[in-house]
């Protein structure tokens, strides 16, 4: 059974259009989601992780989870005056550093623990990077990390188990961003 999802507006009425924020444990579906959805409404699709690779916005690597250290910091600096333009879909697996008043919405995918091993697995995870995320998704981590970086309004889990899944939020958060612009 589905909950009704229920979508508010943030707060920073400045901006022309909103910016989204899609999060989740790896695997869940961002990327596919936020690159899908940038189609559908002609925003910017940010991924974090290409942005922190392109600009070097990282403190070295990390051999134990195969990945780049990121300076939040540098992030924040690169992305501010992007974020105040608006229409922005950014899709990265971590949330709490972002400034709250950069988002309009923030969506945490969440799936299940057997997809998501699945998921994982195909991609080359190793067992420790693996069982880290999906404690991480067992756990909602990630969820409650968006509860407590971001006003409880402007907050939704969405399911993002199959293509229907994902086909029926891109579907949603399409209506939800083209009716929140701030059109003149």
């Amino acid at each position: 059974m589905r909950k009704a999802v229920s979508m508010a507006q943030g707060d920073n009425d400045m901006r022309k259009k909103p910016n989204i924020l899609i999060t989740g444990t790896p695997g869940t579906g961002k990327t596919t989601t936020a690159s899908a959805l940038a189609e559908a409404t002609q925003f910017r699709h940010i991924n974090i992780g290409d942005l922190v690779k392109e600009k070097n916005l990282h403190d070295g690597w990390d051999d134990q989870f195969d990945c780049y250290i990121i300076n939040e910091d540098l992030v924040c600096d690169e992305l501010e005056d992007i974020m105040e333009e608006g229409g922005n879909i950014v899709d990265y697996h971590g949330c709490d550093f972002f400034p709250e008043r950069w988002f309009d919405q923030v969506v945490v995918l969440q799936t299940d623990n057997s997809v998501l091993y699945d998921r994982l697995s195909k991609r080359g995870y190793s067992e420790t990077k693996i069982s880290n995320n999906m404690e991480c998704e067992i756990f909602q981590v990630l969820l409650e990390e968006a509860k407590e970086s971001y006003p409880e309004g402007i907050v939704v889990a969405l399911r993002s188990d199959s293509i229907d899944d994902i086909t029926n939020n891109i579907a949603t958060l399409t209506h939800w961003l083209t009716t929140r612009q701030n059109v003149p």
